[in-house]
């Protein structure tokens, strides 16, 4: 074996690790295997004569690569209202895929990405690096241009945030099941009744439609408003059909095998309150949904 293979060995010991802090950081798989891409190539390029922890290094490239990612979209949409779903991971109904249990190790779901898009590129790699995968924050300090002590503070102040936005849901998913499919069973027969028993009455929907019309990318706040939306879904609902989405029940609408939405369900206490709907058709093609074909 020579050095060139030796180095790809190793580094596709780490790449599933590498891959879970890309996704925490970017919320899209297709970006965080970009990530993952461009720190091979620096591995690839510099090689590891004087790296002592490969596995160390490698997570703090992929950080730096996905800061200057988050920077970048961040002045993109400096001045954009839209609402933004993260890329859902989909698996079938029965179990997660091996590729995505990985990726889901500490549970992240559709509802915890969004938080993390709220805070600044700064705080979301302290906290992502430090809080979910046990980086020193004398490593961190670099990577943001801070001290150890700075870095540290920006980690706390992205845990508050986090802790006070983000909300705890239920573990019983056989019950996140049942709460589920009520929602589908109502939403198919148009029961405006069935609909609020099983909402939160500050339910939260979020529809990400992309770059569509004004008007279909959407944020919705309270039990009856949802319930109007979900009603208007009621015409999608015969072509919905269970998944795992990001390792919780949810539902995948397609139509002439096109994929249409993915519903991520965030539910608490027997009550969802969250609904994330991607329907962006240009990031919906990019996710591979074949695993749901019977």
């Amino acid at each position: 074996m020579n050095d060139h293979e030796w180095l790809a060995e190793r580094f596709e010991e780490n790449r599933s690790h590498l891959r879970a802090v890309a996704y925490r950081m970017l919320g899209s798989l297709s970006e965080a295997d970009d990530a993952v891409q461009e720190a091979w190539l620096r591995l690839s390029r510099s090689g590891a004569d004087d790296v002592e922890n490969l596995g160390g290094w490698l997570t703090t490239v992929v950080g730096r690569v996905c800061l200057d990612q988050l920077r970048m979209r961040k002045a993109r949409r400096e001045d954009s209202l839209e609402v933004h779903v993260p890329e859902p991971l989909v698996s079938r109904p029965d179990a997660l895929d091996p590729e995505h249990e990985a990726l889901l190790a500490d549970s992240v779901g559709l509802a915890l990405l969004i938080v993390l898009e709220t805070l600044t590129p700064v705080e979301r790699l302290a906290f992502v690096l430090h809080d979910m995968f046990a980086v020193p924050f004398d490593e961190v300090a670099p990577l943001v241009d801070r001290t150890p002590a700075a870095a540290r503070q920006l980690a706390s102040r992205a845990r508050r945030r986090v802790q006070g936005a983000a909300p705890a849901p239920d573990t019983d998913l056989a019950r996140q099941r049942e709460v589920v499919d009520a929602f589908l069973a109502a939403s198919r027969g148009g029961d405006f009744e069935g609909l609020l028993a099983v909402l939160d009455p500050e339910v939260v929907l979020r529809a990400d439609a992309g770059g569509t019309p004004e008007g279909l990318s959407k944020l919705v706040r309270g039990a009856r408003a949802v319930v109007e939306q979900a009603l208007t879904f009621s015409r999608f609902a015969p072509f919905a059909r269970p998944a795992l989405v990001n390792g919780t029940p949810g539902l995948v609408t397609a139509q002439g095998g096109q994929p249409l939405s993915v519903l991520g369900f965030t539910i608490a206490h027997g009550k969802i309150v969250e609904i994330n709907i991607l329907a962006d058709l240009a990031r919906l093609s990019r996710l591979d949904l074949s695993i749901l074909d019977d």
